[in-house]
This record gives C-alpha cells, structure tokens and sequence, in this order.
C-alpha cells in the first residue's frame, strides 16, 4: 500500500483492476476543508491518460511492476518476439504492447520488459539508441553543424531532425524518449 501523500511521478498504482502510472501530481492544501492530491494518471497497459483526485493520505495498493532484460530477437507477424538470454525463454509482444517505441526497435537490441503479476505489459527503451540514416537530402558543401534541420528516416522507420551536413549511411544518436538527434555516432 502507497499513500497519495507519496506520489511521484513514475509512481505505479493498482486502480480497479488495472495498473497506473502517475504522470503529473500536485498536493493542493484548500483554506477550507482538507487536503488532497490532485494527480493525471496513465494506464500502463492501453495508454489511457485520466486525472484523479484522491484524498491526502489516502492508502492505495502499490503496483509492483518486474523489468527484466530481454533481447529482441525477431518478429513473427505483428507479435514482437525477445528472449531472455539466460533462459532462453521466449516472450511475445503485440505491437500494441510496444506502442511507440517501436520505432527505434530493431533485431538484436536489448530492452527492459515490464511486466505485471507475470503479463509484459509494456518495453523500455536504452535512453538513447544508434541507428542508421536510410533516407534524407544530401549534404551539401557549406552546410554547418549550426544551421539548419532536416527530416532523416533511419533503419527503423523513425523520423528525426538532423543537421544538414549529415548524409545517407552515417549512424547517429538519438534520444529516444524525445526524438532527438544526440550527434554522430563514431564506428
């Protein structure tokens, strides 16, 4: 049991029947009456996105989420599939599961699985991941690393802003938790 006294954002909540996340919180002390907290919380497993209010002091069943590291080994129809390397043990994902981070998923990458009283509920990312530049305009002579952006869709299908001088082929960072170019990557 967690008090909403607790929150943090990351916090996770088991709320009827389902796990949460808490995305935003704030504790609000009325002039009149008693306190309470004030929260926007996420569903882990659909992505619904609710705000709540719960009484200060309000004792809720904690939601105790396992990671484990998992490898991405290969795709069977729309199911994601990665196996524990040590066990060998294999595990499924739908792509809904993956939801958006997907898009910097590739064969071979390691990746914390959540799961919940024993179902993968959802995939974390590395906070930022190497990948290739498959399409993009050419560099052109005079193009600085202080000027301008241009879209780049790398090896997975992701779409990020790049400097101009960078061409097709070249790896690059990115940050996966807001979709940015980090710089090159050197190989």
């Amino acid at each position: 049991m967690i008090s909403s006294n607790d929150f943090r954002t990351g916090t996770t909540i088991e709320l009827d029947g389902a796990v949460w996340r808490v995305v935003e919180f704030l504790h609000v002390k009325p002039g009149k009456g008693s306190a309470f907290v004030r929260t926007k919380l996420k569903a882990v497993q659909s992505g619904n996105v609710v705000e709540k209010t719960f009484r200060a002091g309000e004792m809720l069943p904690q939601a105790i989420l396992e990671k484990a590291t998992l490898q991405h080994t290969y795709m069977e129809g729309e199911d994601y599939v990665f196996m524990d390397m040590g066990t060998y043990e294999e595990t499924r994902l739908s792509a809904k599961q993956i939801g958006e981070s997907r898009k910097y998923l590739k064969e071979g990458m390691e990746v914390n699985v959540v799961s919940w009283n024993d179902k993968p509920l959802e995939v974390e990312l590395p906070n930022s991941v190497v990948l290739e530049i498959k399409e993009t305009d050419p560099g052109v002579k005079g193009d600085t690393a202080t000027g301008g952006t241009k879209p780049a869709i790398l090896e997975t299908g992701a779409q990020v802003m790049v400097p101009l001088f960078l061409s097709i082929g070249e790896k690059i960072k990115v940050d996966t938790r807001n979709d940015t170019y980090l710089g090159r990557e050197n190989s």
